[in-house]
């Protein structure tokens, strides 16, 4: 009882204690607002502006935070929690209130500076477009960046830069070849900013042709004491271009010469000829083309041209038909007049363009000569007439085109209707790759049957065709299509003249039998046998007429012709001009053809092609071979430049006055 006495007493004390403290006023007031308040900022290092913000006081249990970035945004924490806010660089007054455990607040501010790092580790990719060789595409990485900006030329104080993403890429076609300077800058977020510049070189494929227009000088080389350059065309007389390669020929070697080498071997499979233009000062000089394997020097082709020179541009034609298609060639190599020495001077100056690949005539493929009569020909007539290997001496050369031996064939008086010649050759005629064979031959009838038969060794096989003279005592070519013939060996033509007619002592002759090609259909452009606008200029007249009474040649025109008048007086350059409703398609074709009747024989005929402002403009002169009858003309137009050719322009006798000659000439014609 005593000890129970005891506890009471001190709960009893116990308990009045803490009422007093309870009722005690100053408990409450000395409860303090929370203290010290502030927040810790945690900036991530990758330039994103990702901030963590942590509030922390003394006595504080929650927060509000505000931003301080312009937004009225306000994020509740408690002690202890932390937000996260994306900032670009700059200063923010972070407003941070501490609430205590009685709700007693304390706010605070406190500055969050947000500075972006400067990028590092800089990795520029340029790399050439596939499609095109002067276009640079230009990708970029780098540690801390945002974004990039592309300058892809420093040289151009104007460029703009182009802004380039993280994972993109950026495109730029450069107009020339040449070294140029790409810079990168890359970009924080901020105003921290590295850059980086790498060089990148920008180089045309060295392929044929070769125009110069847009050319890699560093693969033109000079060797021996010959020098060389890309220039401006210092005579745009027959050459329009804008730019040339130069070659000074120095001393001290005779073989002093140039080289270029390509980007990657020409194809010799189709096309056998080399074509290129040359301006030299030199009359009748020699050009040495020397095609050379990229590594190994031993293996080359050679081939010599001679040069008409005097100071005027001309094209030049290469035979490289004989090449050895199981080699390589990626050089180019010229030498003008190997063996003497220049001395580097305007005499040793010459200038080439437009290094092309071609045929060596129209057609698909080059023309196969498959006899010409020039070496040993044994011919074998047959039918009782007489045939031999004769040098041509007084027979009108016609078209110009014949060599100097020709066959003569004699059908003597009471020989068979199908008395001939037979041509044995060496080696079986090529019909897989050339499905035509032409004729020059030299008749005194028109309309006599010429047939030519093909036969295999043991005449099992055989194929025959007709074609029938259009003209008398002159030279024509007949042409044979022998695309239907069956597949054999065949080694023997056979040449029937006047076929189907007993023999009257009449004397043909025969020439250069050659294998060819068809190639693209040739196109007639204009016959005039529509509307034809004719404009004749320099006191010259023009019109379309019916023919009548002209001898009909060749037998191919149509029945309406152009006259042309050059009237008495008339300049020496009147012509006509014929303008196009479309543009001449040179893609495909690379000649014109013209049928023309002269009364003069030597005439030069020019015939110009124009653009609608004849600010394009390419000619080509040829001579008429006959007088008094028509004749097919052909214009090379192969070297004109490329541009929307509607106007054909006709000169007859250019550079001689007017003198009242009357010319005729029909069907245009676009043809390879």
């Amino acid at each position: 009882m005593k000890t129970l006495k005891y506890i009471l007493s001190f709960a009893l004390i116990f308990f009045i204690s803490c009422s007093d403290d309870l009722n005690d006023v100053n408990f409450v007031d000395n409860i303090q607002a929370p203290a010290n308040v502030s927040a810790q900022f945690l900036i991530k290092q990758d330039n994103t502006g990702l901030v963590t913000i942590s509030p922390n006081s003394e006595g504080g249990v929650s927060y509000d935070v505000t931003f301080g970035d312009g937004s009225s945004d306000v994020v509740s924490l408690n002690q202890g929690e932390s937000v996260q806010r994306t900032y670009a660089e700059g200063t923010y007054p972070i407003g941070i209130e501490a609430i205590g455990i009685t709700g007693l607040k304390t706010a605070a501010t406190q500055d969050l500076v947000v500075s972006f790092r400067a990028p590092e580790n800089i990795v520029i990719k340029a790399a050439i477009d596939g499609a095109n060789p002067f276009v640079m595409n230009v990708s970029a990485t780098a540690d801390f960046a945002t974004s990039f900006l592309v300058y892809f030329d420093t040289s151009n104080v104007d460029e703009e830069p182009t802004p380039l993403g993280l994972d993109g890429t950026v495109s730029f076609e450069y107009p020339s070849v040449g070294d140029f300077t790409i810079k990168v800058v890359a970009l924080s977020g901020g105003t921290a900013t590295s850059e980086l510049t790498q060089t990148v070189t920008i180089s045309s494929p060295v392929e044929l042709p070769i125009e110069f227009e847009i050319f890699d000088a560093s693969v033109f080389q000079g060797f021996g004491g010959a020098s060389n350059a890309v220039i401006d065309n210092p005579d745009t007389n027959g050459n329009n271009s804008s730019k040339v390669g130069q070659i000074v020929k120095g001393a001290p070697e005779v073989w002093a010469g140039n080289v270029i080498t390509l980007s990657a071997p020409i194809d010799f499979s189709t096309k056998n000829a080399i074509k290129m233009d040359v301006w030299s000062p030199r009359a009748g000089g020699k050009v040495l083309l020397k095609l050379e394997n990229l590594d190994d020097g031993g293996i080359f082709y050679e081939v010599e041209a001679t040069t008409l020179g005097n100071s005027a541009w001309e094209t030049v034609t290469f035979d490289v038909s004989g090449i050895d298609l199981s080699n390589t060639y990626q050089k180019v190599v010229l030498f003008f007049d190997i063996g003497t020495a220049g001395d580097g001077s305007a005499d040793w100056t010459f200038y080439i363009d437009n290094i092309k690949q071609d045929f060596l005539s129209e057609g698909a493929f080059a023309k196969v000569t498959v006899e010409d009569f020039e070496g040993a020909a044994e011919l074998f007539p047959f039918g009782n007439a007489t045939a031999e290997v004769i040098t041509l001496n007084d027979l009108p050369s016609g078209l110009g085109i014949v060599t100097d031996n020709v066959a003569q064939f004699t059908k003597t008086n009471g020989a068979e209707v199908w008395a001939g010649v037979t041509r044995e050759l060496d080696m079986p005629l090529d019909l897989a790759t050339y499905t035509n064979i032409s004729l020059k031959t030299w008749s005194p009838k028109v309309g006599a049957v010429v047939k030519v038969k093909l036969e295999n060794a043991d005449a099992s096989i055989t194929h025959e065709i007709d074609v029938n003279t259009t003209r008398s005592n002159a030279w024509e070519v007949l042409e044979y299509d022998f695309s239907g013939a069956p597949a054999a060996d065949y080694v023997k033509v056979v040449v029937f003249f006047d076929f189907g007619v007993s023999g009257d002592d009449s004397v043909y002759y025969y020439d250069n039998i050659e294998l060819f090609n068809n190639g693209t259909p040739p196109t007639v452009f204009e016959d005039f046998e529509g509307t034809a606008e004719l404009l004749p200029f320099g006191n010259a007249s023009a019109g379309v007429i019916t023919l009548d009474d002209l001898p009909s040649g060749l037998g191919i025109v149509t029945a309406n012709v152009a006259q042309f008048t050059k009237t008495s007086g008339a300049e020496v350059w009147a012509g006509v001009t014929r303008e196009l409703d479309a543009a001449l398609d040179l893609d495909t074709y690379n000649k014109i053809s013209l049928k023309t009747w002269s009364s003069k024989v030597g005439a030069v005929v020019k015939v110009k092609l124009e653009n609608a402002d004849a600010s394009i403009t390419h000619e080509v002169d040829v001579n008429t071979t006959i007088s008094g009858d028509w004749e097919v003309l052909e214009y090379d137009f192969s070297g004109a430049p490329a541009a929307d050719y509607v106007k054909v322009v006709v000169f007859f006798d250019f550079g001689v006055v007017g003198d009242d000659s009357v010319y005729y000439f029909d069907d245009y014609t676009l043809t390879n």
